[in-house]
C-alpha cells in the first residue's frame, strides 16, 4: 500500500470520527459537510513534522498558507498559550484554519467554556476534519461553528450558552484566515458583539425583575384562572392584514391614516399609544401589556370604556392594569403559574416571551394567522432625537413643567443625553447613521430574530427608526391601498358573541393547590435554617476531615429532604434568579480554580452558606407572595361574578 493511499485513509478515518459526534450535536452543520464531495477538499501539503498544512487565495491573489509549512502544531500552541484564559468562559475564534489552534485551546481549557468559531468554508472545514481530531471537542457540545451570518442559526447555537458569556468572553484571531475572509470575520464579530449585548440585557433584566414578576403572575393568578385563553381566536384572522401601533416618534407621520385602517385591517396597539389613538377616534382591536411596574396603569387611567378593545397580557403584567382593565381581558400561558397551582388548573395557550409590547402584539397576530403584519411607530432608535410620538402619557406628565424654555423636545433631548453611556448607532430605514441604545437595540435584535422564521409577509412602514431587516419597507399609504382595500369578515369576530368572559369555577381547587404551595415553601424555610447551622459549624472543621466528613453527612440529609419539596424549591428559584446565578458563577470559577483539600472545602461552604441564606430569604418572599395571592382570590371572587 502505498504511503499516499494510507494517509487518504487516515484521513478519511478522522473524518468519520468527527463527523459521527458532529452528527449528534449540530445535524444541520453535518449535513452541509456531508455533501462536500472529496474532490471539493483542499488540497493537503506534507509539513516537516508530519502534520498536514494547505492554501488558499486571499482577496488580492496571494497564496496563504493556513498552517506552517515546517511545524503547524507547535504554530498553534504558541498561539494559543498568548490567549488569557483567566475567568473566561468563551472564546470566540476567527477562522478555523485546519484546527490545530481549536484543538490546542480545547486542550487548555477548563471547566465548561465553549469555543465558537467563525467559518464560511465548508470544503475548508471538511478537510480540516481529515487533519485533526476535534470529535472530543465536538461531543462536549462546547465547540460551535458558525458557516454563514445567519442570525436565527446564531442565536440558536448560542443560546444555551448565555450565562458563560456573562462570565467573562474573548476574542480570537487565526491570522491566514483573517487575510482570506476578514470582511466576513468582521462581520460575525459585529453579529457576536451585538449577541452579547443582547444577552447580558436580557439575563440582567430576567435576574433583577423575577421577584417583582413572581409576585405579579401570583396577584394575577385569579384573573388568570377566571378569564378565557387566546386560544378562542387561534387562527381566526388567517391570511388577513394587521397592523401593529408603536410608539415611536415616527408615527405622527402616520397616525392620522390609521382611522382608515380600523375595519379593513386588524389594529393591534401596544398600551403606551392606546391613549392617543382613543383621542383621534381610532379604537384598536387589541392592545397588549407586559409591563412589570406599576407605572403602567397610566396608560388605561381615565379610559372607562372598552368593550370592544380585548387586552392581551403576559402575566407578569402589574395586576394595577389587569385588575381595573374596563374591558375583555385574557392572559397567556405562565411557568409559574404552573408552579403554583399545577397544569392541569394552569395549563392554556400561550407565547414566545416578549421583550416589549410590541413583541407580544407581532407574536399574538401571527398567532391569529394574519398576513400581512404590518408595523408603523416602530422606530427601535432615536429618530429626530426623541424617543415616544407626541402625545404619549409621559408627555402629558411633563405637560406643567413645559413651557418656551423648556419644551418637550429639550425634555426627549434631556433623556437622550442621559443615556448617552449605553448610546450606540445603527443604520437607519434610509442607510444613514442613527442613535439607538442598548436597550432598543436589544429589542432590534429579538425582533430580527423572530422574522426570520416568520413565515409571513411583514412589512415596516414606520418611516423612520432603525432598519429591520426581514422586513419589506413601504409608506403607510402604500400598505394601507396594496392589502387593506377590503373590510374584515364580520364573522372574523364571532367569538366575541360565544365566549364565556369570566368563570370562576376553577378558584376553589386552585385554592386548595396554593395552601399545598404555602406549606411546601415553609418546609423548604425551615430546612435552610437547619442547613446553615450546619455549614456554620462545618467553617471551622476544614482542618479536621475525618469530623468535616461526618458533619457533611448532615448536609446530604437535609439536601435530600430539600429536593423531596422540589415543588416548593423551584417556586423560590423562580423568584431568587440573583442567587441561582451567584451560585452558577461560584460553581464555574471553582471549576478551573484548581484549589483543592481544605481550601476547596472552604470555597465551598462559603458558596453554599451564601446561596442557602438568599433561598431561605426566596422563601420568606415566596411565603408574602402566595399569601397575598390567597387574599386576592377573595378580592377577584368579589368583583366579578360568573357571567
Amino acid at each position: 500500500m502505498s504511503t499516499q493511499t494510507s494517509q487518504t485513509e487516515a484521513g478519511n478515518a478522522l473524518f468519520l470520527k468527527n463527523m459521527a459526534q458532529l452528527w449528534r450535536v449540530d445535524p444541520e452543520l453535518a449535513i452541509l459537510l456531508d455533501e462536500i464531495d472529496d474532490e471539493e477538499r483542499l488540497s493537503l501539503e506534507p509539513t516537516r513534522s508530519g502534520h498536514w498544512t494547505t492554501a488558499k487565495s486571499t482577496p488580492d491573489g496571494r497564496r496563504c498558507y493556513l498552517a506552517s509549512r515546517y511545524d503547524p502544531v507547535k504554530e498553534a500552541k504558541t498561539r494559543i498559550e498568548a490567549v488569557p484564559l483567566e475567568d473566561k468562559f468563551c472564546f470566540f475564534i476567527s477562522g478555523f484554519g485546519l484546527g490545530y489552534d481549536i484543538q490546542g485551546l480545547h486542550a487548555r481549557l477548563k471547566g465548561d467554556a465553549v469555543i465558537v468559531v467563525s467559518e464560511p468554508s465548508l470544503p475548508l472545514l471538511a478537510t480540516a476534519l481529515c487533519c485533526v481530531d476535534l470529535s472530543e471537542a465536538i461531543a462536549s457540545g462546547r465547540l460551535v461553528v458558525l458557516t454563514s451570518e445567519d442570525k436565527r442559526r446564531l442565536h440558536h447555537r448560542l443560546q444555551p450558552h448565555n450565562a458563560l458569556m456573562m462570565l467573562g468572553a474573548q476574542f480570537v484571531n487565526h491570522p491566514p484566515s483573517q487575510q482570506i475572509d476578514g470582511e466576513f470575520h468582521a462581520r460575525v464579530r459585529a453579529l457576536l458583539t451585538d449577541f452579547v449585548t443582547y444577552m447580558r440585557m436580557s439575563v440582567v433584566t430576567l435576574v433583577a425583575n423575577s421577584q417583582i414578576t413572581g409576585r405579579n403572575v401570583a396577584n394575577n393568578l385569579a384573573t388568570y384562572l377566571c378569564t378565557p385563553p387566546i386560544s378562542i381566536f387561534q387562527q381566526s384572522f388567517r391570511g388577513r392584514p394587521a397592523i401593529i401601533v408603536s410608539a415611536g416618534p415616527s408615527l405622527r407621520k402616520n397616525i392620522h391614516l390609521l382611522s382608515e385602517a380600523k375595519g379593513r385591517a386588524l389594529i393591534c396597539a401596544v398600551q403606551t399609544v392606546l391613549k392617543p389613538l382613543l383621542r383621534r377616534g381610532v379604537r384598536p382591536d387589541f392592545v397588549t401589556s407586559l409591563d412589570y411596574h406599576e407605572i403602567s396603569k397610566q396608560y388605561f387611567e381615565g379610559v372607562v370604556d372598552l368593550a370592544d378593545v380585548h387586552l392581551i397580557a403576559e402575566p407578569k403584567a402589574t395586576w394595577h392594569v389587569v385588575d381595573n382593565y374596563p374591558g375583555p381581558v385574557s392572559l397567556l400561558d405562565n411557568d409559574f403559574a404552573h408552579l403554583l397551582v399545577g397544569k392541569p388548573l394552569a395549563g392554556r395557550a400561550g407565547l414566545e416571551a416578549g421583550a416589549t409590547v410590541a413583541h407580544l402584539a407581532f407574536y399574538f397576530l401571527r398567532h391569529l394567522g394574519c398576513d400581512p403584519i404590518i408595523f408603523v411607530g416602530q422606530d427601535l432608535a432615536y429618530t429626530g432625537h426623541v424617543y415616544y410620538v407626541p402625545g404619549v402619557e409621559m408627555h402629558q406628565n411633563w405637560r406643567s413643567e413645559i413651557n418656551r424654555y423648556n419644551t418637550i423636545e429639550m425634555r426627549e433631548w434631556e433623556r437622550l443625553v442621559r443615556s448617552r453611556e449605553i448610546l450606540r448607532k445603527t443604520q437607519d430605514v434610509n442607510g444613514q447613521e442613527i442613535y439607538t441604545d442598548e436597550l432598543l437595540f436589544t429589542y432590534l435584535e429579538q425582533l430580527e430574530k423572530d422574522l426570520a422564521g416568520a413565515g409571513m409577509r411583514v412589512i415596516n412602514a414606520t418611516e423612520g427608526g432603525a432598519r429591520i431587516r426581514g422586513t419589506e419597507e413601504l409608506s403607510l399609504r402604500e400598505a394601507l391601498d396594496r392589502y387593506c382595500g377590503e373590510p374584515l369578515p364580520a364573522e372574523c369576530f364571532a367569538y366575541r358573541r360565544t365566549v364565556k368572559w369570566f368563570d370562576n369555577s376553577l378558584l376553589a381547587p386552585a385554592r386548595a393547590e396554593l395552601d399545598k404551595r404555602l406549606e411546601e415553601v415553609r418546609t423548604v424555610r425551615r430546612i435552610c435554617q437547619e442547613t446553615e447551622k450546619v455549614l456554620r459549624e462545618l467553617e471551622g472543621l476544614t482542618g479536621n476531615p475525618e469530623r468535616f466528613n461526618r458533619r457533611l453527612a448532615r448536609v446530604d440529609e437535609l439536601r435530600t429532604r430539600l429536593n423531596a419539596s422540589s415543588r416548593g424549591y423551584a417556586i423560590i428559584n423562580a423568584i431568587s434568579q440573583l442567587s441561582e446565578l451567584r451560585r452558577f458563577t461560584a460553581d464555574k470559577k471553582l471549576s478551573i480554580s484548581g484549589a483543592t483539600g481544605a481550601e476547596r472545602a472552604r470555597r465551598q461552604i462559603v458558596r453554599d452558606l451564601e446561596f442557602v441564606q438568599a433561598t431561605e430569604h426566596g422563601a420568606k418572599v415566596a411565603e408574602e407572595i402566595i399569601s397575598g395571592a390567597l387574599e386576592r382570590f377573595e378580592t377577584v371572587r368579589s368583583r366579578k361574578g360568573p357571567s
